[in-house]
């Protein structure tokens, strides 16, 4: 299980043959005026792969990545690719983030050095952490796994042998949001005695709220979740309907056409963030760009999918967890949690309500989630020097 240094580089045969194909698009129509609300509108997809066949450099993106330190371990039959950068301060936490989907391990690309090396940043040397990014098992450049059952638990387990076994941490910290919401609550479920504690951008859909026949026990603040829930997958929950249910079947347009999965993964990048329908307000088009091409290079789109799948199919259910939690809630994020059931459920300690920012947190506001992150770890880390 020993790690090994990975530095990215993508063939020219993948680029030559990426260019043809976008070269090569066979557009469907759209009726006029239509514009987003029966899914990516056209004219703001043919701009962007415009920009992509004729202006964004690959290789200048692939030289920035590979400026972390990145490696790659088997865990359990499956290669993890993971950055591990260590903190500038005098007594850096170790923190594990954990990222969702449709984005990456870039998702946290812009908060590495706010948290390895805050004083650089305007913040206090002693917040400093040991950052380790992995990819999710499917997604990028981990493995994709060749069995079923690889869902949040599963991955959990790898995340608990890869701080313990393959980086020698006796304990840690653990963050995330989308599915490495669901992956940090089963490391504090089931590892509770390895974690500081663990912060969170969101909770996922509740299913025990969303399945509650008995509404009389439920909270005005839950009755009104459950609303907003609901309409929330009738109008915008069709990908998770297919991706739990026939991802293979997704798989094949989506590997085979540039413009097909630029669509899939643009249309959440525009629904999801606190950009007002102007994806401009938010995102860089070379930033956009180098998320669907970690998914087009390592052709992971459909193992990356299949986890909606394995988590629909074969999860265990979570207990209440004990481990102090800090929430930090960004205001445009897919269906907000609601603090009574959050409460009752997590230890939490520290319940951030943000000004701005949307699913995407990391990405879109860097400086507030990490400065969160610092706040909530900084009593943790005081106590725990006091207790040795």
């Amino acid at each position: 299980m020993t790690a090994e240094p990975f530095h990215i580089h993508v063939s020219d045969e993948i680029l030559d043959d990426l260019q043809y194909r976008l070269r090569h698009i066979r557009w469907p129509d759209q009726l006029e005026g239509s514009g987003w609300e029966r899914g990516t509108d056209l004219s703001y997809l043919k701009s962007l792969v415009s920009y992509w066949k004729d202006h964004y450099n690959w290789r200048a993106q692939e030289s920035e990545l590979n400026r972390f330190f990145q490696f790659r371990c088997n865990i359990d039959g499956i290669d993890v690719h993971f950055i591990h950068e260590r903190g500038k301060g005098p007594d850096p936490l170790p923190i594990i983030l954990t990222h969702g989907w449709p984005d990456s391990y870039l998702r946290y690309q812009k908060i590495i050095p706010l948290l390895t090396d805050p004083a650089s940043h305007g913040g206090n040397p002693e917040d400093s952490f040991d950052v380790i990014v992995p990819s999710l098992p499917g997604f990028g450049f981990s493995g994709r796994p060749n069995r079923p059952g690889v869902n949040n638990f599963i991955v959990s387990q790898m995340w608990a042998k890869l701080m313990t076994k393959e980086l020698g941490y006796k304990k840690f910290a653990a963050a995330g949001g989308d599915i490495g919401s669901g992956v940090t609550r089963y490391l504090a479920s089931n590892y509770p005695e390895l974690l500081f504690g663990i912060h969170l951008t969101d909770v996922g859909i509740i299913r025990s709220l969303m399945t509650s026949q008995d509404e009389a026990e439920l909270s005005e603040e839950e009755l009104q979740y459950k609303k907003n829930a609901s309409e929330w997958i009738s109008y915008e929950g069709g990908y998770m309907s297919i991706q739990s249910t026939k991802p293979q079947t997704l798989a094949y347009g989506l590997s085979d056409s540039p413009a097909g999965l630029a669509a899939w993964i643009i249309e959440k990048f525009r629904a999801w963030s606190d950009c007002k329908g102007d994806l401009n307000q938010k995102y860089s088009k070379d930033e956009l760009l180098t998320h669907i091409m970690i998914y087009w290079v390592t052709n992971t789109i459909g193992s990356s999918t299949r986890m909606y799948y394995e988590n629909s199919h074969s999860l265990p259910p979570l207990g209440r967890i004990e481990v102090p939690t800090g929430m930090a809630i960004f205001p445009a994020d897919i269906v907000l949690p609601p603090k009574s059931w959050t409460v009752r459920n997590l230890n939490v300690t520290r319940w951030t309500t943000m000004p701005s920012g949307g699913h995407f947190t990391a990405m879109e506001e860097p400086e507030l989630l990490a400065s969160d992150i610092r706040a909530f770890y900084r009593p943790i880390r005081m106590k725990n020097k006091q207790s040795e």
